[in-house]
């Protein structure tokens, strides 16, 4: 056997050991209680990340217009696009997306509200859990949501940011899309409240 040949069997083998490796404890919503966040499963050190199908896409397969801006997520290839409502404006984003599929909600949605600065409380089943959890995390590095999070009108369901930057590209949450900071800032500055939102 090649040399090269050696090593790609060797690389298989890895690849299908640690796809799932889960190592250290996130923040995430919970989709399920009428909480808004949840711990969700541990993300290991070596995860494979999407490195395929994040390319550009044209608004008119999904939407009828861009009035108030579109926001598509494509759970596949992980990524977030948007258009402005002129067109004028495109931005691609790498994401996090659901960890299961049963977390995963797709289709039509909107932004309904705009936060700044999100905090985070636990709910009364997951303080009896995890009795060592803080009762409030208010904004900053702690915070599961990032530095800007909005709400969709699915209740729970959020497009975030998130401080732990190992979860971009990764089936990684319980429900939300979480973007890098820097990118959930840029994006909270172009999309509205009423913005439409297309989840696929």
């Amino acid at each position: 056997m090649t040399q090269s040949a050696k090593s790609r069997l060797s690389r298989r083998a890895f690849m299908a050991g640690t796809a799932s490796v889960l190592a250290t404890p996130a923040l995430a919503q919970d989709v399920n209680s009428s909480a808004t966040t949840e711990i969700e499963r541990d993300i290991g050190n070596i995860v494979r990340r999407n490195a395929s199908s994040f390319r550009s896409l044209d608004w008119q397969p999904f939407f009828s217009d861009t009035k108030n801006g579109a926001i598509l997520v494509d759970i596949r290839s992980r990524a977030l696009h948007f258009w402005s409502e002129d067109q004028t404006i495109y931005k691609l984003y790498p994401t996090s997306v659901p960890l299961t599929e049963d977390l995963t909600r797709l289709g039509r949605t909107k932004i309904t509200l705009k936060d700044p600065s999100p905090d985070w409380r636990p709910t009364p089943s997951m303080k009896q859990r995890n009795p060592e959890w803080p009762d409030y995390v208010g904004p900053g590095p702690d915070n599961p949501l990032g530095t800007r999070a909005m709400h969709l009108s699915w209740q729970y369901y959020r497009i975030h940011g998130t401080h732990d930057t190992r979860k971009i590209g990764r089936r990684s949450s319980n429900g939300c899309i979480g973007l890098y900071n820097e990118h959930i800032e840029e994006l909270y500055e172009l999309a509205k409240v009423g913005t439409q939102v297309l989840l696929i």
